[in-house]
């Protein structure tokens, strides 16, 4: 999508980062730029596209979601357009929340109203409580002019179901396309026909992603797709993946079926839980160590080597 990186993965943008970590989006940030690689600001994100923009120099992309007031959608594009965000990245998989049925158990919401069960979670983990009271308070950034955080427990469950727009549809996005006028990916394609009007309507690029698998229970995985996917639309715009890479292994096999690049979530999120900053910088660590591994293995010098062959299937 224009962008040259020194790595093959990208920090895939995920929303409240700080509730990992108090750090959140600047650790992840700072870690991406030392890797080389593109960094993604999430609109449900922590920390302001305009804040990590002026502190790295890496590809930022910025993702977010198709709101009913068009009028909201074209300030977040003027926004990151401000910010000179490189990569736009609309969601379309998640026109309404998946049934996060861990967070139902906990009683896990924004702002916190946690059961016992929750309380517990926390009590047992000091340090978290500490570094949440003792920094800077709690926000959306991206979205403080619309979502009220002092409001009520359900406050982001209510972003889904009354701000974002379940009638988008393809002339909706054509013209944000347009809009935007530059490098813009659907992050969430799952069919070859999608990809190809993806196309049609101007996209540079997609996202296969079946978001981590937290959406649609029992949906195809993404690396399913990519093959069919890549042969549909690959000489027209840029294949990215993501969804379920945990080794650099993974990352290879969807290099070889034609993927771009490869972004990773929760392969971040956990170190970035246990250590900030110098978590994710091992985990990316690890990813290139691993890849560079693998590929002598393989016999291959560079990923434009990695071919469709590499990867066979039952």
């Amino acid at each position: 999508m224009g962008q040259k990186l020194a790595l093959p993965v990208y920090c895939s943008p995920t929303a409240l980062q700080r509730l990992f970590h108090h750090d959140g989006e600047r650790a992840v940030a700072a870690a991406a730029e030392k890797f080389g690689t593109m960094f993604g600001v999430s609109s449900i994100g922590t920390v302001s596209m305009e804040e990590i923009a002026q502190q790295v120099t890496v590809p930022q992309a910025y993702q977010f979601y198709f709101h009913k007031d068009r009028g909201l959608n074209r300030a977040m594009m003027e926004r990151a357009k401000a910010s000179n965000i490189q990569v736009m990245m609309l969601t379309v998989d998640s026109i309404t929340g998946g049934n996060r049925e861990r967070d139902l158990r906990t009683g896990f919401t924004i702002p916190f109203r946690l059961n016992l069960k929750g309380l517990w979670e926390f009590a047992t983990r000091p340090m978290w409580g500490i570094n949440y009271l003792t920094h800077e308070k709690f926000s959306l950034p991206q979205l403080d002019a619309h979502i009220k955080m002092e409001g009520g427990a359900s406050s982001i469950s209510e972003y889904f179901s009354n701000l974002l727009d379940p009638s988008m549809n393809w002339h909706d996005v054509e013209e944000m396309v347009k809009y935007w006028d530059g490098q813009f990916c659907l992050k969430g394609i799952m069919s070859v026909e999608d990809a190809q009007r993806a196309a049609d309507i101007g996209c540079t690029g997609i996202i296969i992603s079946n978001h981590g698998g937290r959406q649609l229970d029992g949906s195809r995985s993404s690396f399913d797709h990519l093959a069919e996917i890549v042969d549909a639309v690959g000489e027209r715009i840029d294949v990215l993946f993501d969804s379920g890479v945990q080794r650099g292994t993974h990352v290879l096999k969807a290099l070889a079926l034609g993927a771009k690049a490869v972004g990773v979530g929760r392969y971040y999120l956990y170190p970035l839980a246990a250590a900030g900053q110098a978590g994710v910088e091992r985990a990316l660590g690890l990813m290139k160590t691993e890849l560079e591994r693998d590929m002598r293995l393989m016999g291959c010098k560079n990923v434009s080597e990695l071919i469709r062959k590499h990867v066979r299937f039952r």
